[in-house]
């Protein structure tokens, strides 16, 4: 039985099949073909909430590109593992330009030119996607707007009407089951990066330079690159400061080898709990938060040699401005 089975041979793999429905959409216009590509009642996770169904889908993309018009999906890697119930999941690392020219959720258009990235795990059978979990760069895009993300979150919440009013994150207790229910693949590239990131979370910040490449690049939340071991630190060590006794959990985990490129993995995980300590956010504010995460990592002869980490830093912010007013 082959992945692709139930799909249009025209895809021919799973990459194929990610890649080309996403150019489809988006810079082919053909937004009406999510009639067919998305699941009526599929359930979308992101870190400002959840959405269900593909009419929403087709209504936020429509909405984003009123705003930046020319936004390009330039896909990075696409990293997957079946499902033993048929079909795959796939963890799309998209890499977007734009320039914000229209009005829209990012106020007046500015003209500003924009890079960030978002990954998207996809889980796909019979030609259709059905469960979504999507993480988008927001703290890159503020950024490049002249913002800060605080400031913009803060914002955010004015506009939605105040503390009482405003739109809630994402957290678990809004999650809506779906269809897929598979946790990945045990190949031991996302076994390694699993084991790295779970001793990180401990608080064992000595595994950095056991397992990362003296010369790691870093692609971290903001639109920020970093080098090397101080880097890789001093980002992790400023996260898990700020939530020092948030669960971490990791909740999907995939390793492949395939030819041609370095062992890679991707891992979806979530950091939930109290925000009690200083560090990345500032003041402890006892604000209960939920984080939502994916990252890639690719390996080289001397360990982890390129790192992709995303969450959705304005979402954080506004979790605790909720608590802090």
């Amino acid at each position: 039985m082959s992945v692709m089975d139930g799909f249009d041979a025209k895809w021919g793999s799973p990459e194929g099949y990610i890649l080309g429905v996403t150019a489809q959409i988006w810079e082919g216009r053909d937004i009406a073909s999510l009639h067919g590509n998305y699941h009526p009642e599929i359930p979308v996770r992101h870190p400002g909430g959840i959405s269900i169904g593909n009419q929403a889908v087709i209504a936020a993309t429509m909405a984003t590109l009123a705003e930046f018009p020319d936004r390009t999906l330039l896909g990075e890697d696409v990293i997957w593992s079946e499902f033993a119930g048929g079909g795959f999941l796939s963890s799309h690392r998209i890499l977007s330009t734009a320039t914000h020219t229209g009005d829209g959720a990012y106020g007046a258009a500015t003209g500003r030119k924009l890079t960030y990235r978002v990954i998207a795990d996809c889980a796909a059978r019979d030609d259709i996607i059905y469960d979504e979990w999507l993480v988008r760069d927001s703290g890159a895009i503020i950024r490049q707007m002249g913002w800060e993300a605080k400031t913009y979150a803060a914002q955010q919440i004015e506009r939605e009407g105040g503390p009482e009013r405003a739109a809630r994150p994402f957290s678990p207790a809004i999650d809506r089951a779906g269809l897929y229910t598979g946790t990945g693949n045990t190949h031991a590239a996302g076994q390694r990066y699993a084991d790295t990131l779970g001793r990180i979370m401990g608080a064992g910040f000595a595994t950095i330079p056991a397992d990362y490449d003296r010369a790691v690049q870093l692609e971290l939340p903001g639109g920020i690159t970093g080098h090397g071991h101080p880097d890789a630190d001093h980002f992790w060590m400023g996260l898990r400061a700020a939530f020092p006794n948030a669960t971490f959990a990791i909740h999907h985990q995939i390793g492949r080898d395939d030819l041609g490129l370095p062992d890679r993995a991707a891992l979806r995980w979530s950091l939930t709990g109290k925000h009690e300590g200083w560090g990345a956010f500032g003041t402890p504010s006892g604000a209960e938060v939920h984080i939502m995460g994916i990252s890639h990592a690719e390996f080289g002869p001397r360990g982890i040699r390129r790192e992709f980490v995303l969450f959705d830093e304005t979402m954080v912010w506004k979790q605790v401005l909720l608590k802090t007013g």
